[in-house]
């Protein structure tokens, strides 16, 4: 049976990338704060040209190439956090590469897969924030309320190395797991609920992130 692809065309509102500067209280570095890019940027195995992150064990990779952040959850957490309204004014709060508007945990699903500008690209796993967000917010507890939320974005890899710019469009070309949106993923990986049916299919779904698979099968075991 041939399965229907469903229509998903939005643009990419803003194309970001970080250079490494000293960020945290302990002399840490990080390249979370992100810049707007001007022009058509190599987007390879590993990402953007030129995109760095400091910390290469939790950050980047092929299952993290690009981070992408829906702008349509800012004007939420505006209304959460008032006080952060000048880092939330446009794209870039929470290190995102790509932004868009039209594209939420709710309607991409694990394992889609977009063309976008000459770029093949595939959903590998969602985001799980670290401790950097709680530095950039100046909120203490800011990873913790990025999860119960379920904003959290997500990660793509790189299928087909290209070029992109701000304005080209997601345009998604294949949906091969129409049952896994990202925020069932977000629900079965860190709800309160333990679904050992789910956990157990995750654990072997091989278009998950590894990282994620293993975390699914210490779910279901404890």
């Amino acid at each position: 049976m041939t399965r229907t692809v469903p229509t998903l065309s939005v643009p990419l509102l803003s194309l970001r990338s970080g250079r490494i500067i000293p960020f945290g209280p302990q002399g840490e570095s990080s390249a979370i704060a992100k810049l707007p890019v001007a022009g058509r940027v190599a987007v390879g195995r590993h990402g953007l040209a030129g995109d760095q992150q400091a910390d290469q064990v939790h950050h980047g990779g092929p299952d993290k190439a690009l981070h992408h952040y829906p702008f349509d959850h800012y004007g939420a957490w505006l209304m959460e956090l008032p006080a952060q309204a000048g880092l939330l004014h446009t794209p870039g709060a929470f290190g995102e590469n790509l932004a868009t508007l039209g594209m939420t945990e709710a309607n991409v699903c694990l394992g889609d897969i977009f063309r976008l500008g000459t770029a093949v690209i595939q959903v590998a796993q969602g985001r799980q924030p670290c401790w950097k967000l709680n530095q950039r917010f100046g909120v203490a507890d800011m990873v913790t309320r990025v999860l119960i939320s379920g904003r959290t974005g997500w990660y793509y890899r790189v299928l087909e190395p290209g070029e992109v710019a701000a304005g080209d469009h997601f345009e998604l070309i294949e949906r091969g797991w129409p049952d896994w949106p990202l925020s069932r993923l977000w629900r079965v990986l860190f709800g309160p609920a333990i679904d050992a049916e789910a956990l157990a299919e995750l654990a072997r779904l091989d278009v998950l992130a590894a990282g994620w698979r293993e975390r699914a099968a210490r779910r279901l075991g404890d």
